[in-house]
């Protein structure tokens, strides 16, 4: 019987850097003979890139949102999540439902009992083995997004927004403290690196 994979998630405001260490992770987990599916939200599947650049770029109201966010996850768990966990491989996702209670209940008002439900019907029995959240000052965040020529809808929102994302990923981590690793952000990239790494060891 092939032993069930592991599930790792990267979380973050945006600007938090998570996305340059993901190849760093992949890269470990190769060398240690594991194989891995990357993948990220929204996003993931053919269906949900789609929906994706909807989501990034087009205006709506923050239910709409939720419920497209959790339609591409669906898409996702099915495709590629649950086939690449039941082969026994490890699957690292930029993101995944944290996300939604961080922008949609943190950023947007949509009421945490509605996502509570959208989550208990997509993914009832799936929770990440890790979770590795970069945390670091809001105002860090801003100043390194404002480099990028080109941002989302979500990367452009207000101080304010960014703060509250934070804290709810904060609250998230400290109810869950077995399945959350805070990972400095606001260090040198070697320190966030070796701190990253020694989180994925731990589940190995």
């Amino acid at each position: 019987m092939i032993k069930k994979g592991k599930f790792i998630t990267f979380e973050g405001i945006d600007g938090a850097g998570k996305s340059s260490h993901i190849e760093e992770v992949i890269s470990f987990l190769e060398s240690k003979k594991i194989g891995v599916k990357r993948t990220r939200e929204p996003g993931g599947t053919r269906l949900g890139e789609k929906l994706r650049d909807l989501l990034l770029h087009d205006e709506m109201d923050p239910e709409t949102e939720t419920l497209l966010m959790f339609a591409a996850r669906c898409q996702h768990i099915a495709e590629v999540i649950r086939p690449a966990l039941n082969d026994g491989m490890f699957v690292v996702s930029d993101r995944f439902t944290d996300a939604t209670y961080a922008y949609q209940y943190g950023g947007k008002n949509v009421a945490y009992s509605k996502i509570e439900i959208l989550e208990q019907w997509v993914h009832p029995d799936l929770k990440a083995d890790l979770t590795l959240l970069f945390d670091l000052p809001v105002e860090i965040s801003i100043e390194r997004l404002s480099k990028n020529k080109i941002l989302d809808k979500f990367e452009k929102e207000s101080e304010p927004f960014f703060n509250r994302l934070r804290n709810v990923y904060l609250d998230i981590a400290r109810q869950n403290p077995n399945r959350y690793k805070i990972i400095n952000a606001n260090q040198a990239i070697e320190s966030v690196s070796r701190d990253v790494i020694e989180a994925v060891k731990n589940i190995l």
